[in-house]
C-alpha cells in the first residue's frame, strides 16, 4: 500500500482549496466577469460592481495582477491613465466563473426556496 498517496491528495486538495478560495470570491468574479469582454478603468469598474470599496477594489485587483489573471497598463497622460485587463489565464478563468454566475441565476429561487423552507422546519 502506497502510503504517500494520501498524503498527496491532502496536498492537493489543500492547493485547490487555497486557489478557489482565493478566485471565487465574490469581488474576484464579478471583476473578471466584468474584465471579460474588454479592459477598463479603475472608476469604470468600481461604478460596474455594485457594494465595492475603493480599498477592496485595489486589493482584489493587486491580487489578480499578482496571481498574473490581470495585466495593469499605466498610459503616459496627464493624470496618468491605468487599464486593466484580462491576460490569458483570467481569460481562461473567466469561462467557469461565467457559467457558474449564471447556474447560480438560473438556480437562486430554488436554492432561497429550500432556505427558506428548511429555516422554517428548524
Amino acid at each position: 500500500m502506497d502510503v504517500t498517496k494520501p498524503l498527496q491528495v491532502l496536498t492537493d486538495c489543500r492547493s485547490v482549496s487555497e486557489i478557489l478560495n482565493r478566485v471565487g470570491d465574490k469581488w474576484t468574479m464579478q471583476v473578471v466577469v466584468l474584465l471579460r469582454d474588454q479592459p477598463r478603468r479603475f472608476n469604470d469598474i468600481k461604478r460596474h460592481v455594485s457594494g465595492i470599496s475603493q480599498q477592496m477594489l485595489t486589493r482584489t485587483l493587486k491580487t489578480l495582477e499578482r496571481d498574473g489573471m490581470v495585466e495593469r497598463t499605466v498610459r503616459a497622460t496627464t493624470p496618468p491613465q491605468v487599464d486593466y485587463a484580462l491576460t490569458a489565464l483570467g481569460h481562461s478563468l473567466s469561462e467557469p466563473v461565467q457559467q457558474l454566475a449564471q447556474w447560480a441565476l438560473a438556480h437562486g429561487v430554488i436554492i432561497h426556496e429550500n432556505r427558506r423552507r428548511y429555516d422554517g422546519d428548524h
